[in-house]
């Protein structure tokens, strides 16, 4: 694993203080140990169920369970291209039908 350099170690002594850490690129495909775990914070007095909840939510606003469920097996890139024509005709056909609402 490189180390990346960051603001703090091309700045002069003095301005350390005042240097904010530069974070290495972030890999598109996380595999294994390296994918970061998505977390929420109880607030004081919040049940489970409610924190649950917003886990939920923001597990799907981030796409995490699509992306675990477009992995479970191999897609070929013809499969993944006829896919795709069909979502995009699904959607047109829809938009030309509701076009005149």
């Amino acid at each position: 694993m490189t180390h990346w350099p960051t603001k703090t170690t091309l700045l002069t002594p003095d301005l350390k203080a005042e240097a904010v850490h530069v974070r290495p690129p972030v890999p598109r495909f996380r595999r294994g140990s390296e994918s970061a775990l998505t977390e929420i914070k109880l607030k004081k007095g919040e049940s489970v169920e409610k924190a649950l909840r917003r886990l939920k939510k923001k597990i799907d606003r981030e796409g995490i369970l699509k992306e675990v469920r477009n992995h479970r097996h191999y897609e070929k890139p013809s499969e993944r291209r006829r896919r795709k024509m069909k979502m995009a005709r699904f959607s047109a056909m829809l938009s030309a039908r509701y076009a005149d609402l």
